[in-house]
């Protein structure tokens, strides 16, 4: 069994009625709009965040699935999915998942309109069903989302983060909707104390970006283009660590790189060599490890039963992920 199977094992049912539900609520009269969503839906990805809804729904339910938990399912894709769109304008980025992203076909103007259609159809599945509770997790979700953005354009454009302001920064990037995740599926089961699910699902996101980050140093195609967050000027974790235990001199170097419009081949490779120098590769897989360490400890005060499994297996997954 496939280890993404063996994920989905408790939820496949689940699944499959969540994929014809969200597939329903987001079609459309106006045929363009038709024309792109249904380019954004076969295009899917892995679908960690409501299997992560599901899970944590099913494991404090006793099995129980309930309507509000595919809602919440619902609400967290409608919203990531609007959140990867605005991104891709943000970041200028012409290809995700082997395909080209929606602003690379229709241009940005188009691009922002279908991410707000998304974001729409979340506030209006939250309103129609008094989910309010829902609704005010995802909505602190996505001003997290959005600090973390912000943020990071004012700290990247000096060259300035510290491993502090990084972690502060996927934080509220990345982990704030896996946190949501985790901590929708548990409302939507009826449990209220979600402190210890809202620091696991923190934990989560924190892995999933420190891995994701660790793959714009890979020289296989995972879906995006290789050094796309030093095109971005993005800089991440292993380059932190090595920027700020390397010498003057070789510092002085690979600042002068980065700060360039373009990259040349010669300059991918100095910054490797740079990093693996200053075991920059290392550190940053021996972060992600401690984080793993810390989710584990609070995913043992949860019950026992399968869905905890699987969590554990998605946990395992998400750092031994090739893409």
């Amino acid at each position: 069994m496939k280890i993404t199977e063996k994920i989905k094992k408790p939820i496949v049912q689940e699944l499959k009625i969540f994929e014809k539900q969200f597939y329903s609520s987001v079609s459309s009269k106006v045929k363009l709009l038709d024309l792109i969503l249904i380019y954004v839906l076969n295009r899917k990805g892995k679908q960690i965040r409501p299997i992560l809804v599901f899970l944590f729904a099913k494991m404090f339910s006793k099995g129980n699935i309930n309507e509000k938990s595919y809602r919440a399912a619902n609400l967290v894709e409608l919203i990531h999915t609007a959140s990867l769109i605005h991104d891709d304008i943000v970041d200028d980025s012409n290809v995700r998942r082997n395909f080209l992203t929606i602003n690379a076909l229709w241009k940005n103007r188009i691009s922002v309109l279908v991410g707000d259609f998304f974001l729409s159809k979340a506030l209006l599945l939250s309103t129609e069903n008094k989910d309010y509770d829902l609704l005010n997790e995802v909505s602190k979700a996505v001003k997290e989302i959005s600090e973390g953005e912000l943020f990071q354009i004012q700290k990247s454009r000096n060259f300035n983060l510290s491993e502090e302001d990084y972690i502060i920064l996927i934080s509220k990037k990345t982990a704030s909707l896996f946190s949501c995740c985790c901590k929708l599926g548990s409302i939507s089961s009826g449990k209220n104390n979600i402190d210890d699910i809202e620091l696991f699902g923190n934990y989560l996101g924190i892995i999933f970006q420190i891995k994701d980050d660790l793959f714009d140093f890979t020289t296989k195609r995972i879906g995006k283009p290789n050094k796309s967050d030093l095109k971005s000027q993005k800089i991440t974790l292993p380059l932190i660590h090595s920027i700020q235990n390397s010498s003057y001199r070789d510092r002085r170097e690979i600042k002068a790189i980065l700060k360039k419009k373009k990259y040349t081949t010669d300059n991918k490779k100095l910054v490797n060599e740079f990093i693996i120098k200053y075991n920059g590769f290392e550190y940053t897989h021996n972060k992600m490890l401690n984080y793993k360490n810390k989710a584990i400890e609070i995913l043992e005060k949860f019950p026992n039963n399968e869905s905890r499994d699987s969590i554990k297996t998605l946990l395992d997954y998400i750092i031994e992920r090739k893409y």
